[in-house]
């Protein structure tokens, strides 16, 4: 896409070194100069007395590049005083005061929604600006440019939790061009940006479909083989249909013998995730996602190459898969040698839609993130097994057919 900007005939020192040069008839100013800043007080919590409003959070900010009315936002209370100093109007721009990572402060968001109850909430700062001289739009944009957001790294303080003083945001310098200038960049912008958006949403589509395309060919090839005109047989199996008439069906308890080792904790930490299968373990980033790791790693149960590995709590979502690694898991897992199965098709095959609706059905629990996976329900899932050499061949082509479809989707 050509953005086809010429250059100014004129231009001047911006008086500020990370700037660097700006068309002669724009000015620099303070943010204090050109906006009415106020930086919120109001939290979560729901004090009696007080009316009922709802609050624009941090994560509202941080996750959304404009506040629109398809938020959800999160009820508390805040006295008159503080519903008439905090309550949103269209322009207004809210930036990220306070963070744990001091590259997620001053993330801007442009309000376009107004309500009598909405107000801006904690940890955050409203910038309005003053109308005569700057337009929201133009402040929004011009406050993710890099120029100006380093201006608000370079002043948060901090070592476990980073924040922005009053002064710090009042400080940072913006390139004020005249007002008709700022609206026609804001429209300019725009425009840029639902191009942009739309060449991102027609390649995230096709990526999907690519997706979608890969799953279909691994759920042919483990179903129904590689020869289109091949004899069928009935499965036995609803979902599953016909499957060629030469293959056999085994239950996984003839295919799988559960082992248990361990006293290893040298070994490295692998993990078990439904995109990928088994991988190392980040150790390093222990977010969310990651559960606790402890001091002593006697007890985690070893896992050898070519070993099936299984977190049981999400075997229904498909978080298993045959390792490549030598490492050592969770005791909550469990592990099987595979015998008389190609490993690279087991592997292939086991993870498709073919065979993940069999790991739903086997699991129960209360809460949808945690279903227990019922080993005696889970030895009673059939399989489906071709010859071992059109084992090896269905699982090369579909190698074959992953490779291709990364690099297109690369």
């Amino acid at each position: 896409m050509s953005l086809n900007l010429k250059d100014y005939p004129f231009y001047k020192h911006s008086g500020v070194e990370w700037l660097g040069e700006i068309p002669a008839h724009w000015a620099v100013r303070r943010i204090r100069n050109v906006v009415d800043m106020r930086v919120s007080n109001v939290d979560k919590h729901t004090k009696e007395g007080e009316l009922s409003v709802r609050l624009c959070n941090y994560v509202d900010v941080y996750k959304n590049d404009r506040i629109t009315e398809h938020l959800s936002f999160m009820r508390a209370t805040a006295t008159e005083k503080e519903i008439e100093r905090f309550r949103l109007e269209p322009g207004d721009v809210l930036i990220t005061k306070d963070s744990e990572s001091w590259n997620q402060i001053g993330i801007p968001a442009l309000v376009e929604y107004t309500a009598d109850d909405l107000i801006c909430g904690y940890h955050l700062a409203l910038l309005r600006p003053q109308k005569a001289s700057l337009d929201g739009g133009y402040l929004h944009y011009a406050l993710q440019s890099p120029a100006v957001a380093y201006q608000f790294h370079v002043a948060a303080n901090g070592v476990i939790r980073y924040g922005l003083s009053l002064n710090a945001i009042k400080s940072v310098r913006l390139p004020i061009p005249p007002l008709p200038e700022q609206e026609a960049i804001v429209r300019y912008l725009g425009y840029v940006e639902r191009r942009i958006r739309r060449y991102i949403d027609a390649k995230q589509k096709l990526v999907g479909l690519l997706e979608e395309l890969k799953q279909a060919t691994i759920y042919e090839a483990v179903t129904h083989g590689l020869d289109p005109d091949v004899p069928l047989k009935p499965s036995g199996v609803e979902w599953l249909g016909h499957i060629p008439a030469h293959w056999e069906v085994r239950k996984l308890r003839n295919i799988l013998k559960k082992v248990t080792e361990r006293n290893q904790p040298h070994l490295p930490l692998l993990s078990v995730v439904r995109e990928k299968g088994v991988i190392l373990r980040d150790i390093t980033n222990q977010d969310e996602n990651h559960n606790f790791i402890p001091d002593d790693l006697s007890n985690y149960k070893v896992v050898y190459p070519g070993q099936f590995v299984m977190n049981k709590m999400k075997a229904w979502q498909g978080s298993y898969g045959v390792s490549r690694h030598h490492g050592i898991v969770s005791p909550a897992y469990f592990i099987f040698c595979i015998r008389d199965i190609d490993e690279d098709y087991f592997h292939v095959a086991i993870r498709s839609k073919a065979y993940v609706p069999f790991f739903a059905q086997a699991s129960d629990g209360v809460r949808i993130g945690q279903w227990d996976l019922s080993p005696k329900r889970m030895r009673e899932i059939p399989f489906l097994v071709p010859s071992i050499t059109e084992q090896a061949a269905i699982a090369r082509y579909l190698d074959y057919v992953e490779r291709r479809i990364r690099r297109y989707i690369d």
